[in-house]
């Protein structure tokens, strides 16, 4: 198939086909740092939130504070012996445990309230997918989500519960098909491979691939087993724009939702797909970016959105603010509302991202190779594989659905009202120098400490909150193997590689990249 590049055409809302949006939130979220000079910033969900909020989003959807994920409801997918680790590893005791073996450390730190995050994160995404199984929403949003790079037994690319795998899991009692998509510059590996063998789940993941982390997502990866075709790879070059994204991304969702027709889908919305954030190396504006959210939307089938990377958070904030106004069928205007962290707009105080004069390397012809290899993996699949009829599991605790009251008692389930949770301090160094610096590689060590005259003024409160239940869904599907990945690559047991056709992109590393061996080459760097 030729790749044919269309004409952008402005974003269009119909405010008449209103969704159901269940939003999920927890402040506590933006109180975990996972170190003063590590990228992630946890504390982007929050300037995200303070943004929605004051744009009056809040109007037109269901704010809700998922029940933290426990122990038991994490094991669905983990290893016990992993989600064990996780409760009991701290900075003070990390000596005790074997950190390689659960691959923690520079990118994946242990710090303090690890197992605390994980648990909100893995929260909001399993509750979101209940209610869309319960038909309690149309959209289910959960910033705090988007984890695609952990294993089942490791952590992996500043990732450490799988909340997507254990939302899709949650989808796949009530649905027959789900459906996977990844915008997230990074290749969705984690969510990949927990689902690699089965056609239950079928993963689509646009990513900058070659020498950049996590080194998967090949265009010939399309799974093994019952899996096989049902896990399609769109490896791209730098520099990608709106135009060219939007012409391959559109034409591959519309195919594969035509054939594969799911009953849910699962949207992971990662911003380091944008120009200009510190580990990419798109040219995303945040129109480009959203475009992606709103035609997903228009399909009209039950949509959880996640969140994912994401290194320049101001950028980060104000795509996702953008995105959840489309999800509520709402166009938000030009000019940033007064918020808790307006003086970092500045200084142009709008909501927009702009795209760079980046060159582009993805050329028609490269594009239209990557078109015809998916479209010819797909005419192997099973149209719409059928499910066996069985009973549902239940529950194992009740669910309330009614919000609860905004007051003080009904907020101090932790140990401590909401509000003063809300008010402990951002932790030190949680904002970067320069924002704009672009010039930089996943886990560069070159990351600035914040200035001291920047505000540390928390969110406001979250004003409504309800309890979720765990879920008990069908055992998963086993998780692919080294060995089983290694067979699908054309990998023979002595590591030696067998014959396999010519890919569209030769640039493929021998093993996985660590993010912290990329740090040394940030001068080089993915950008150009």
């Amino acid at each position: 198939m030729l790749f044919e590049e269309k004409p952008w055409e402005e974003i269009k809302v119909n405010p008449q086909d209103k969704k159901r949006v269940a939003y999920f939130y927890d402040s506590d979220v933006g109180n975990f740092s996972y170190g003063a000079n590590h990228p992630m910033k946890p504390h982007r969900i929050r300037m995200a939130h303070s943004l929605i909020m004051n744009y009056g989003l809040y109007k037109k959807m269901e704010i809700y504070r998922a029940k933290p994920a426990t122990r038991e409801e994490m094991s669905q997918f983990h290893s016990d012996e992993y989600v064990d680790f996780l409760a009991r590893a701290t900075p003070d005791n990390l000596e005790m445990f074997n950190k390689e073996k659960f691959n923690v450390g520079d990118d994946c730190p242990v710090f303090d309230g690890l197992f605390e995050f994980c648990s909100i994160s893995g929260g909001g995404s399993m509750e979101g997918a209940a209610r869309l199984n319960r038909g309690k929403c149309d959209v289910a949003i959960n910033y705090a989500g988007g984890l695609h790079h952990a294993k089942k037994s490791e952590a992996s690319g500043f990732c450490y519960v799988n909340d997507i795998a254990l939302g899709i899991l949650e989808l796949l009692r009530y649905h027959p098909r789900v459906l996977y998509i990844d915008i997230d510059v990074h290749h969705g590996d984690g969510v990949e491979e927990a689902f690699y063998t089965t056609d239950r789940v079928m993963t689509c993941s646009f990513h900058k691939y070659g020498e950049f982390f996590p080194g998967t997502g090949e265009l010939h990866d399309i799974g093994v087993g019952k899996g096989k075709h049902y896990a399609v790879n769109v490896p791209l070059r730098d520099g990608i724009d709106d135009v060219t994204y939007r012409s391959i991304f559109e034409p591959v969702i519309k195919a594969i939702i035509e054939w594969y027709q799911p009953s849910a889908i699962v949207l992971q919305c990662g911003g380091d797909s944008l120009s200009g954030d510190r580990l990419g190396c798109f040219n995303l504006s945040m129109r480009g970016h959203a475009n992606c959210v709103n035609y997903v939307k228009g399909f009209g089938i039950p949509l959880l959105v996640v969140g994912g990377g994401g290194y320049t958070m101001r950028n980060v904030a104000r795509t996702w603010t953008y995105e959840t106004g489309l999800l509520n069928q709402t166009l938000l205007g030009p000019d940033l509302p007064f918020n808790d962290y307006y003086e970092y707009y500045g200084p142009d105080y709008k909501l927009d991202v702009r795209p760079s004069n980046m060159y582009n390397a993805n050329s028609p012809e490269y594009l239209s190779r990557i078109l015809t290899q998916i479209f010819s993996s797909m005419e192997h699949t099973k149209h719409a594989p059928s499910v066996q009829m069985q009973p549902i599991p239940p529950d194992i605790r009740d669910y309330d659905d009614d919000p609860e009251d905004d007051s003080k008692e009904a907020l101090d389930t932790k140990g401590g009202s909401q509000k003063a949770r809300d008010e402990i301090i951002v932790p030190d160094n949680e904002f970067y120098d320069k924002e704009e610096d672009a010039h930089m590689v996943r886990n560069s060590g070159d990351f600035k400490s914040r200035p001291d005259g920047l505000s540390e003024t928390p969110s406001a409160p979250l004003s409504t909150s309800a309890q979720v239940a765990p879920v008990t869904p069908e055992a998963p599907e086993a998780s692919l193997t080294n060995q089983n990945r290694e067979q699908a690559n054309g990998i023979n047991g002595n590591g030696d590689s067998q014959s396999k056709p010519d890919t569209a992109d030769s640039a493929v590393p021998s093993a996985p990249i660590s993010l912290t061996t990329l740090a040394t080459s940030a001068t080089s760097g993915e950008k150009k």
